[in-house]
């Protein structure tokens, strides 16, 4: 029985064909005997005389051959865009499955690289569930522009962006799961600019990657994960090329190799030829390309902006056009998104602050399921707190007090039940006003949390809303606090504080409590949600008390501490985003 067959791709033009014998040379001299190898060059203009190059290298075990994409890269004209892009080496990976049917399994190298591994134990790496196994990028990983990039443009975490310049690749799965003409597709969606072919592999592969150990493809970057003597596979990217710089990482591993070829003097040669000019140019290629990957970060239409919000979100976008019409209009205190019709809250229907056992234990439960739904949230990344400042005032109040907070989001009331938890005031009991349909309208779960959790409903009927009065005048007075969202709306992830309304304000003065502003500012995470968009991170910001001034009327006091709350938010929103709080409304 013969030595099974490894499939080991590469792709060059005739200017980098002796950077791929080096290559081939060292996987040569450290590959297993058990196996047999099948080299392709993938290629479209490499000519006899070239090709002498690589005679040397070919044996029983090794057979090398030069493989001309042209025709079937002119088969593929009428379905590819108007585009050079399929006549790119780079882009060749990408055809492998199509052309050669009858592989199941391969292995693409780029031309940059020196194996000092077995490279048969990458190709024995289990794929069989994923399209293909590569190793992380470590550009993205090391430069935060370009780890920003992939984040905010490409959709993927920037440590699990892979380099697409070492492929196992999947082949039969690419035909099944036609990866081939999901890249068409997607590249007549969206022309890359930055690493291209990697750019829309990463896109087709996302959650289907094998991330293999980095010593399959140690990168010349930086801070190298693993030492020369270690890698089983040297990556030569970016800047770190031997044949143009020396002191390069690693230069000695590639030198090493690249004498035991007959390219050994070209490469010599161009090395000592390497001009101060052409360094030059290749530092200002660096900067010119982090300046693109900024561009496309800042564009309103990148990818992730204009095709996957698009697809994913279209609710989401309709909020956000009504955020802005609103705004515009100065429609503050009007939901964006409508609440469905809810019935009226009774007086006979709402006991405020609940006394009977019963009342209790179910209190006690909807606590316990929700804080196992928070810890839910928080691990699975939907819910995330970056930080709480300011507890010291919360732990400096000495009486009841109202606490506000800006609305954005459902989860903004976690948020506040946690900071609260994190404060030295727990003895003093935590309730939130919420909307009559929030109570009255919610079914299963999360009906029973808004009924159950030491909320406290508004109402459209007047007895009701007596009840609800004397309820909060207790609570108050007993020392407790009452959660407030005074702008009386929720607007999705708006981080503009919205204007207030008094009603809350009046009920501190009138208790004499004081009340404590909170305002939670937002950034993106690296999370993308399953709306399309990026997951917010919280940070809870809690200002110190204000107290109503006793030398001020009623009436008085209710505006001066309103406006002191807004004035606070106003200055924690300017100072956090660092820019001035405006808004589009049309003056009438």
């Amino acid at each position: 029985m013969g030595h099974k067959t490894i499939h080991v791709f590469y792709a060059c033009d005739e200017i980098f064909l002796k950077y791929t014998v080096v290559s081939i040379t060292s996987l040569i001299e450290n590959a297993s005997k058990k196996y047999n190898y099948k080299i392709h060059i993938l290629h479209t203009d490499i000519h006899s005389e070239a090709k002498k190059l690589i005679s040397d290298l070919k044996s029983d075990r090794f057979d090398i051959t030069f493989d001309d994409v042209t025709s079937y890269l002119l088969s593929l004209k009428d379905k590819l865009p108007i585009r050079d892009y399929y006549t790119k080496t780079t882009y060749f990976r990408l055809f492998i499955a199509e052309m050669y049917p009858r592989i199941q399994k391969a292995v693409y190298i780029d031309s940059d690289t020196v194996i000092q591994g077995d490279i048969s134990e990458f190709y024995n790496e289990d794929v069989s569930k994923y399209y293909v196994g590569a190793c992380v990028e470590r550009v993205m990983v090391q430069t935060d522009i370009f780890g920003t990039y992939v984040e905010k443009v490409i959709g993927i975490d920037r440590n699990k962006f892979f380099n697409a310049g070492v492929l196992l690749i999947n082949c039969k799965k690419f035909r099944s799961e036609y990866v081939l003409e999901q890249f068409i597709e997607l590249l007549g969606q969206y022309s890359f600019v930055v690493t291209q072919d990697e750019d829309y592999l990463n896109i087709i592969c996302k959650d289907k990657v094998k991330y293999i150990d980095s010593i399959w493809n140690t990168q010349t970057y930086l801070v190298a994960p693993y030492s020369a003597s270690e890698a089983k596979l040297i990556h030569y990217i970016m800047q770190n090329k031997p044949w143009h710089y020396k002191g390069c990482m690693y230069e000695d591993v590639f030198w090493r190799y690249a004498e035991k070829t007959a390219c050994y003097e070209d490469i010599l040669k161009e090395l000592n030829g390497y001009t101060e000019e052409e360094r030059q140019r290749d530092a200002e290629a660096i900067a010119r390309l982090a300046q693109i990957a900024q561009d496309e970060i800042d564009r309103e239409d990148n990818y992730l902006n204009a095709v996957v919000r698009a697809s994913l979100a279209p609710d989401r976008l309709q909020v956000l056009k009504k955020i802005e019409l609103y705004e515009r209009e100065g429609r503050f205190d009007e939901d964006v998104e409508e609440d469905p019709p809810a019935p009226v809250l009774l007086p006979d229907k709402i006991e405020y602050i609940k006394k009977d056992p019963v009342s209790k234990i179910k209190t006690a439960v909807a606590y316990a399921v929700a804080h196992m739904f928070v810890n839910k949230q928080i691990k699975a990344k939907n819910l995330i707190i970056k930080e709480i400042k300011g507890l010291e005032n919360i732990n400096a109040l000495q009486s009841g007090a109202i606490i506000t907070c800006n609305h954005f989001n459902a989860f903004d009331s976690f948020a506040m039940q946690l900071t609260y938890e994190a404060s030295s005031q727990k003895k003093r009991k935590f309730y939130r006003i919420i909307r009559e349909g929030n109570y009255t309208g919610f079914p299963g779960f999360y009906g029973f949390l808004m009924r159950n959790c030491d909320t406290l409903p508004l109402s459209s009927n007047s007895r009701t809303m007596r009840k609800f009065v004397r309820a909060t005048d207790t609570i108050l007075q007993n020392g407790d606090f009452i959660l407030v969202y005074p702008e009386q709306s929720m607007w999705w992830n708006y981080r503009k504080p919205k204007p207030l309304k008094e009603g809350s304000f009046s009920m501190a003065v009138k208790n004499k409590v004081p009340v404590l502003p909170c305002f939670i500012t937002m950034n993106d995470s690296k999370i993308m949600g399953g709306d399309g968009f990026f997951v917010q991170e919280y940070t809870v910001h809690i200002s110190p008390a204000i107290y109503p001034d006793p030398s001020k009327t009623y009436r008085e006091n209710a505006q001066y501490v309103m406006e002191e709350n807004y004035r606070v938010w106003k200055e924690i929103y300017e100072k956090e985003y660092g820019i001035p709080l405006t808004y589009t409304t049309e003056k009438a």
